[in-house]
């Protein structure tokens, strides 16, 4: 298991495509799910300096809070509330310019003016979103989307 990230410079792309590499080596063989969701929380946020990376675990019919960094968040949330309940809902990626904007918006954080959601779909049902906050608006964009999703597929091969 690797002990620290190497910080690398570059376009996005390149910052993802080391991250990854770097996660999984993070990840090893450890088998434990809410170890691995931790560590790519901070592996995440420490990489990009993210306001707010996390996990919801779908539990009976809400998303309940898993392991995260960054400050307090929502412990509950209903399918279909907020970015992370309607990307549970659609099973499908949510890219938010502006959180001000989003029909039902649930603000965890006055700080948070950007979010990006990526559901963990394993036998076609969600189990998990992957939700990212930023402090600036417009932080997310298809890059943050692509690679998000390919964590998020190897993810569910690991939890």
């Amino acid at each position: 298991m690797a002990e620290e990230l190497i910080q690398i410079l570059g376009n996005k792309e390149d910052v993802y495509s080391s991250i990854l590499l770097q996660i999984k080596a993070l990840v090893g063989d450890e088998k434990d799910s809410i170890a691995n969701l931790a560590n790519v929380s901070a592996a995440l946020k420490e990489t990009f300096g993210f306001l707010w990376v996390g996990f919801y675990l779908v539990k009976d019919d809400e998303l309940v809070l898993g392991p995260f960094q960054g400050p307090i968040a929502c412990t509950r949330i209903k399918m279909g509330r907020g970015v992370c309940g309607k990307s549970w809902e659609d099973v499908a990626t949510i890219v938010v310019a502006n959180v001000a904007e989003f029909p039902g918006h649930i603000a965890c954080s006055s700080a948070s003016k950007s979010e990006i959601v990526v559901p963990l779909i394993q036998d076609s049902k969600v189990i998990a979103v992957l939700d990212v906050d930023s402090d600036e608006f417009a932080t997310f964009d298809e890059v943050d989307a692509h690679y998000l999703n390919q964590l998020c597929e190897w993810l569910v091969t690991i939890i």
